[in-house]
Parts: C-alpha cells; sequence; structure tokens
C-alpha cells in the first residue's frame, strides 16, 4: 500500500499535528508501507523512509508562524508518479485542497482527520466572521472526502452538529515507553522547584497562547501553601506570562524535549491543564505515562482518557476554583499522590499509539478497498 499525506506544518516545525504525522510515518514504516509527504517547502527532506514533496507557500495571515501550502502542475506530477492507494489530509491544511483535485483526477480515494479547531480559535480571538467562513470550508472539505476522523468522541459529535458526515475515530495515543516513572529525577525535581523539592510541583506543557489560559494556575499558587509552578514550552505569551508571574514560585524551563522532557512530566506532583479549547490534548497522555495525575478542563479527549478521582479531575472551562479543588484533592496525602500516580500510568497504558496505528492501517485498507469495489462495479 502506498499513501500520500498532506499537512500544513512539518519539521523542522514542532506542535501537536507535526508530532502525530511524524508518529504515523515511523508507524507506517514499520508496517512496510511507503508513504510520501506533501508539506510547505520550509519542510525537511525525508522522515522515517518517506520523502517530503515541497511546495510554494506563503505566510498565513491568519497565523504567522505558519504557511500556506500552494501544490501545483509539479506536485500533481509527483503524486501521479507515486500513484498512492489512499490520500489522507491532516486539517487544517490549504494544500488538502489541491489533493482533493487531484485525487479526483487519480480516482483515488480521501481521508481527512481533524487536528485542529481552527474556527474556535478564531472565534477566541475575536475573529467571529472569520470563524463561520472557515466553519463551513472545513465542512465542505470534510464532506469531499469518503471518511473523516475525530480524534475523540467530543470532537467526533462537534463535527457532526455542523453538518460532516462520515466521522469515525482516530483516537490518540503515547509511548508508554518514551514517557515512564522511571524518569523520575531528583535533579530535575530541583531545577523545577528552583531548590525546593519538597514543595508540591505543578507542570504545564505545551505553547504559551492565550487560549492556553496559563495565567489561571495563579490562582493555586494562591491559594495552595508551599505550592510551585514549572512552565515547559514557549509562544507569543512568554513575556506577558513571566510579568504576570514574577514574584511567584514558577520557573519558566522553555522547550524541552526528549529524555529531559520525560524527566520533567515524570518529577513533577500534578500536571495542570487549564485550557479553553483542544483538538485532543496529547501532553496529558505523556503526564499520565509518567506517573502524573492531570488535573484539566473538560476538553478535548481530556473525558476520553481521564479517570476522575482516580488519574485525575476534570473541571469546567474557567472555572479555577474546580481546578484548585482538584490540585488540592491530588496533594491531599503522599498516600493518596502515590496511588493516584499508579492510576495515571494504568489508564495511559491503555492508549498505545501502536494498536492506534493499527487502526489507522485498518481504515486505509477498508477505503481503498470499497473505492476498487466501486470503480469495478
Amino acid at each position: 500500500m502506498r499513501v500520500a499525506l498532506y499537512a500544513e506544518t512539518f519539521l523542522p516545525q514542532i506542535n501537536g499535528i507535526v508530532k502525530v504525522l511524524c508518529l504515523t510515518l515511523e508507524h507506517l514504516q514499520r508496517a512496510g508501507i511507503e508513504a510520501v509527504v506533501v508539506a510547505p517547502k520550509e519542510s525537511i527532506d525525508t522522515y522515517a523512509g518517506a520523502r517530503v514533496i515541497k511546495v510554494p507557500s506563503l505566510r498565513n495571515p491568519i497565523y504567522p508562524k505558519g504557511r500556506l501550502g500552494m501544490p501545483n502542475a509539479q506536485t500533481f506530477a509527483q503524486i501521479r508518479a507515486f500513484a498512492p492507494d489512499v490520500m489522507h489530509m491532516f486539517h487544517p491544511s490549504f494544500s488538502a485542497l489541491a489533493g482533493q483535485r487531484f485525487a479526483r483526477k487519480l480516482g483515488v480515494p480521501t481521508i481527512a482527520s481533524f487536528h485542529l479547531d481552527l474556527s474556535h480559535a478564531l472565534n477566541y480571538y475575536g475573529s467571529s466572521a472569520i470563524s463561520s467562513v472557515i466553519r463551513r470550508l472545513m465542512t465542505w472539505e470534510f464532506n469531499r472526502s469518503n471518511y473523516a476522523l475525530a480524534p475523540s468522541t467530543h470532537v467526533q459529535q462537534q463535527m457532526r452538529n455542523i453538518g460532516i458526515r462520515n466521522v469515525g475515530l482516530w483516537r490518540r495515543g503515547v509511548d508508554a515507553n518514551k514517557f515512564h516513572p522511571r524518569y523520575f529525577d531528583p535533579n530535575m525535581r530541583d531545577l523545577l522547584t528552583d531548590g525546593h523539592p519538597e514543595d508540591h510541583l505543578l507542570l504545564y506543557v505545551g505553547r504559551l497562547a492565550t487560549e492556553k489560559q496559563v495565567h489561571q494556575i495563579r490562582a493555586a499558587l494562591d491559594q495552595i501553601p508551599n505550592t510551585r509552578l514549572a512552565i515547559v514550552g514557549t509562544g507569543a505569551l512568554e513575556a506577558e506570562l513571566k510579568q504576570e508571574f514574577a514574584g511567584y514560585p514558577v520557573r519558566f524551563m522553555g522547550n524541552l524535549s526528549g529524555e529531559l522532557l520525560a524527566r520533567a512530566f515524570a518529577s513533577s506532583d500534578v500536571f495542570v491543564f487549564p485550557s479553553a479549547f483542544e483538538s485532543f490534548g496529547l501532553v496529558l497522555l505523556e503526564a499520565m505515562a509518567s506517573g502524573t495525575p492531570v488535573v484539566s478542563s473538560r476538553v478535548g479527549g481530556a473525558p476520553n482518557v481521564i479517570t476522575e478521582g482516580k488519574s485525575g479531575y476534570l473541571f469546567d472551562v474557567n472555572d479555577t476554583e474546580g481546578m484548585i479543588t482538584g490540585i488540592r484533592r491530588v496533594i491531599e496525602s503522599p498516600a493518596k499522590l502515590a496511588q493516584m500516580r499508579i492510576a495515571a500510568r494504568a489508564d495511559a497504558e491503555t492508549h498505545s499509539w501502536s494498536a492506534i496505528m493499527d487502526e489507522l492501517i485498518e481504515c486505509y485498507s477498508s477505503v481503498a478497498e470499497q473505492s476498487n469495489r466501486r470503480a469495478l462495479a
């Protein structure tokens, strides 16, 4: 089987979409499935045996750090030469609009997977007029595909509510070997706590952007004694957050990856995630696999992965009192925290990337087979 994947973002950029795309390519390589990636010209040349078909790109006017891919006749020639059995569009992707045209010319079935609620994000930033246009375009784009994939039951229902048909599930997972309690490191904990490892340590990992609402964690520091916060990640809001947390027991760590990130997760007491909205939130499972209980807003995949009262607690978006209550419950006693660490790890182990990627390959095969049957009918 040969698969062409379309994405608007790829390495060297690092974000949730890129992470899932890389994991997909790695699994396809292990399964002996040939793949190519259609991505903006700023991308790397190859990954996990997959060649990157680079396309001209423009700066994204909505998200200046992003690009808009512009596939052309040369792109089509390369796709035709590759002869894919399935095309997989990672939404949102401007490149996928051309990809759909290519697929129809070649008679190749398409799958579109949801990775970012762009319309919600625009609405959150006060661009409601553009948001409604993006929502209609998203519905049209997904319905042009043979099959749509949502990352969680919550998003699946949202997609159905706006008129998207044939919506299945492509859940999210975690590498439970890469993120593991064995990476607990006293030196890392000492660093994260600024030399106060005996204090309760809260952790946030992710982009520092408005919708992540990291500033809300300050209320927990105000109300829970002997509590510290470590923030891993960078973003447009970094300078503002540093000013907002000035004088608080907060350590900004910048970006961490690989074993350093695994150590940060495993060396913390509670992972706190007050985001206003998410498609899924891969960091939740990474924290849980590390044996760190999660206190998260009820967004994205959080309700699907957290067993409330056992591996973590959920609270409604903007309910800071609910967030504080959840944190208090996790750290109320060493015995409770130890128990929840075990439960968090156990819940994460049920979300194996390997099994989830096998389900994706089954989806590819099913869509390709159905397309072949229709062609022969």
